[in-house]
């Protein structure tokens, strides 16, 4: 399986609603991933998944608010299909 680490800023649509729908609430402690990334620095994200990608969202102060303005108003998102990702090894 592919894993993927997306920043907020470049969070397409798709992943979005993978978001809203898994962390209707906002995501908790308890759902946060802490890992290294190939330089060494230790990220934490949440994680969504499709049939063939994990999803690793970086945490960041604005993904929470970025989450609750889709939902408010879907219509104002744009996809974004040419985000920058880092692929990790399995």
């Amino acid at each position: 399986m592919k894993r993927v680490i997306v920043e907020y800023a470049k969070l397409t649509t798709d992943i979005l609603d993978m978001l809203v729908d898994k962390y209707p609430d906002g995501y908790d402690y308890s759902d946060i991933i802490s890992f290294k990334n190939a330089k060494g620095e230790t990220i934490k994200a949440v994680e969504v998944k499709t049939e063939d990608t994990v999803y690793l969202v970086k945490i960041s102060s604005k993904l929470e608010q970025v989450m609750e303005d889709y939902v408010e108003d879907e219509d104002s998102f744009d996809d974004n299909d040419d985000f920058d990702v880092n692929d990790l090894e399995d």
